[in-house]
């Protein structure tokens, strides 16, 4: 072979490398759906019922995935030929949710424009038509993402925004700690869960439910801390007799501690999402006695809630 041809073939090689790396299908990098499943609450619980709506299922959105709408995803398998497990699966995910665009109206459209509050505060009108506002908050959401910025929620952006993190809103929960904003990222089930937990605890008159870390917006790996990577891990304090953990920390072994309250928080939050409470580590001897948390070096002054999902690819969240 001639010596320029010898000298052209890295060249044509790296050229055919870079082309078929651009032409393999962007879900091959993207993110996982979250498995949604009986006793899972959050937007995107809304999502799964709000499409099953826009398919004809009698049932509501109100966020609680409960026997309705787990009877209702197993009728939905069922007519697809999927595996009737009774879960939002990546199968179940993918065949359930509806492209929306300009133009679009109904179920499909509320789901996105839920979707887009929570997720990203777009502070839109929950009315199911795709108009301005709605177009310009997932252009938003799409450029966020690094996505091409389309304006159409078609598979891709809608598996994105499905698996995009959460922070929580501040009421009958309050936020503490040198990272929120930064640290304080949540998967919807995690985030519903806890504020649901959050509602009897402040009508019991406990005081508002004192958040730390959850994770970085996108997961991964945040300086002293062991866990926090999957969005589906809470940091909570102990409850305190002054009502003040919003503004001072605490531990089990101080004057301050209020143990009937916390034990009232723990179970509040095992009854918010029944099957998917993986651990609470929190070091009081009493509570541990009683079956309701663990021990683990460190947690004297906070309780570590880890949710899990019904199936999920790290086993220490699969529940």
């Amino acid at each position: 072979m001639p010596r320029r041809g010898r000298a052209l073939l890295p060249l044509v090689g790296a050229l055919a490398m870079a082309w078929l790396a651009t032409a393999m299908p962007a879900s091959a990098a993207s993110p996982r759906f979250p498995n949604q499943s009986l006793g899972n609450r959050g937007v995107d619980v809304k999502a799964v019922q709000g499409m099953l709506i826009a398919r004809g299922a009698p049932i509501r959105v109100d966020g609680i995935f409960g026997s309705s709408t787990d009877a209702a995803v197993r009728a939905f398998q069922g007519a697809q030929g999927l595996a009737v497990n009774g879960q939002a699966d990546e199968a179940t995910w993918t065949a359930l949710l509806i492209r929306v665009d300009s133009g679009s109206m109904g179920e499909s459209v509320k789901a996105l424009q839920r979707q887009l509050n929570e997720k990203r505060r777009a502070g839109l009108a929950v009315d199911g038509i795709f108009g301005a506002s709605t177009r310009a908050a997932l252009l938003a959401f799409q450029r966020h993402e690094g996505l091409a910025p389309t304006g159409i929620a078609g598979p891709l952006t809608w598996r994105y925004l499905i698996s995009a993190f959460e922070r929580p809103v501040v009421g009958k929960v309050c936020e503490y700690g040198p990272r929120v904003g930064v640290a304080d990222w949540g998967t919807a089930a995690a985030i519903g869960q806890i504020e649901a937990a959050a509602v009897p605890v402040v009508a019991a008159g406990h005081g508002a439910v004192a958040i730390g870390d959850i994770s970085l917006e996108h997961g991964g790996d945040i300086a002293g801390h062991q866990f926090h990577e999957r969005g589906l891990e809470i940091d909570v304090r102990p409850m305190r007799t002054d009502r003040k953990q919003c503004s001072f920390g605490g531990s089990y072994r101080l004057s301050t501690y209020d143990r009937a309250a916390t034990r009232d928080l723990i179970l509040a939050i095992r009854a918010a999402a029944p099957g998917h409470v993986r651990l609470i580590y929190f070091n009081d001897p009493v509570l541990i006695k009683e079956g309701l948390t663990r021990w683990y070096t460190g947690h004297d002054d906070h309780l570590h809630i880890r949710y899990c999902e019904k199936v999920h690819p790290d086993p220490l969240f699969d529940c």
